[in-house]
């Protein structure tokens, strides 16, 4: 999986906005990370319109 470094965290995970099922697949993502102890929350990009699980852990 790939990670990207943001100002608040890292981006676990990157899902369309416009997808069938909306925001479920994000929801779902970070309470997984969270049922394994990662502190994960979904939020909106809109310049890219896409859903970003974000931590607020930094990654080396």
């Amino acid at each position: 999986m790939a990670t990207t470094r943001t100002q608040a965290g890292t981006v676990l995970e990157r899902l369309p906005a416009g997808g069938p099922r909306s925001s479920w697949p994000a929801e779902e993502y970070a309470a997984n990370q969270r049922a394994q102890c990662t502190n994960a929350q979904f939020v909106m990009d809109l310049r890219t319109d896409q859903l970003l699980v974000v931590t607020d852990t930094t990654t080396p």
